[in-house]
């Protein structure tokens, strides 16, 4: 008989289909969902509803019988886990601390509910190392913690040359202020007021898609810079293919598989410098890492990268190999999910 697991967490993401689909085909699991309705726009709607989620839970425990309950963010659906009343939990931190934004008056709130989430939980995900150095501040029991990125699909993220006499770039982050598309840009303006040939692929979708489209036009490069909307991830990796460097400026970061993608895909890799990034790139060894919003080092390195062949070429082949061995999702989540066979034979003696 099949055991089954009960997913809290936006179902949709994919980040939350790779890890499902994951244990589905290596662990042979069942998986259920439950998730929040309200969207994050309608905010005291959907904070009403958090506070209701627990009795929610509780009644699908009772009709489905999970032998587990596995969530994502600490902060949020990984506290709802903690208080959900199953012998056997493990959740995700999915940011470099989830305590975010570090401003907000829910801070110390999300800090208590993290540490009670922790303290319950019989195993805690860090996708990246950037998240367990957070964890071992906070104090968690770190033989808890699972250091492991879920990896991705090398069979649909392959390498492909681009022999291409120009920057070919793309943008696979959210369009949301904190991957600051604007930024990106505003290096591009600088690039094509310099005369140099581009073309900018910017995928997804968000609440920043018109602005953005306005910056292009203003900075008089719309005509170099492609919006693509949302696209299924099948189609990604076509035009991650087609590109040549790949950018990514979030402020902030946990483990970012739109990195590992790129890096598959021979994709020259340019994201901001912070601790996120910094556990997979050296500055001009394997990728460039950039100050937050600063246009003109971006414009500079872009330029640097790009004529730099050699190095360039040399660092795609080694990114591959680096992603092969680290950030496989064949051998990742076979080991994630006998994680959880193990996790539930020594919690069910």
């Amino acid at each position: 008989m099949k055991r089954k697991i009960l997913f809290l967490g936006e179902s949709y993401r994919a980040d939350a289909i790779t890890w499902m689909k994951g244990l589905k085909e290596f662990g042979d699991f069942e998986i259920i969902t439950w998730e929040l309705q309200t969207s994050n726009n309608q905010r005291f709607k959907r904070i009403l509803e958090y506070f209701f989620a627990p009795i929610s839970i509780r009644k699908i425990i009772k009709k489905e019988k999970p032998d587990m309950v596995i969530a994502e963010r600490t902060t949020s659906y990984g506290f709802l886990a903690a208080i959900s009343g199953s012998k056997t939990i493990a959740i995700a931190q999915q940011g470099r601390t989830d305590l975010w934004p570090e401003k907000s008056k829910l801070y110390p709130f999300k800090k208590f509910i993290q540490k009670y989430a922790f303290k319950k939980a019989h195993l805690i995900h860090a996708w990246g190392p950037v998240m367990a150095i957070h964890m071992k501040a906070t104090g968690v029991d770190m033989n808890k913690v699972l250091v492991l990125p879920k990896g991705i699909d090398l069979a649909l993220f392959t390498p492909s040359t681009n022999n291409s006499n120009k920057i070919e770039a793309i943008v696979t982050r959210s369009l949301q202020p904190e991957y600051r598309h604007d930024s990106i840009l505003k290096a591009f303006g600088i690039l094509n007021q310099n005369g140099i040939d581009f073309s900018l692929t910017i995928v997804g979708d968000g609440t920043r898609l018109q602005y953005l489209k306005d910056l292009a036009k203003e900075l008089q490069i719309e005509n170099k810079v492609i919006f693509t909307g949302r696209i299924p991830n099948t189609e990604l990796p076509k035009l991650l293919q087609q590109s040549n460097i790949y950018i990514s400026m979030p402020i902030t970061e946990g483990v970012s598989a739109s990195l590992f993608e790129a890096m598959a895909c021979n994709c020259y890799p340019i994201v901001s410098d912070i601790p996120g990034n910094q556990s997979w790139i050296n500055h001009r060894e394997n990728g460039q890492l950039i100050e937050i919003d600063n246009i003109e080092m971006l414009a500079e390195e872009l330029i640097w990268s790009f004529e730099n062949s050699e190095l360039r070429n040399e660092t795609i082949i080694r990114n591959r190999k680096f992603v092969e061995e680290n950030a496989s999702y064949d051998i990742n989540m076979k080991v994630i999910s006998e994680k959880y066979q193990e996790l539930l034979d020594s919690c069910s003696k």
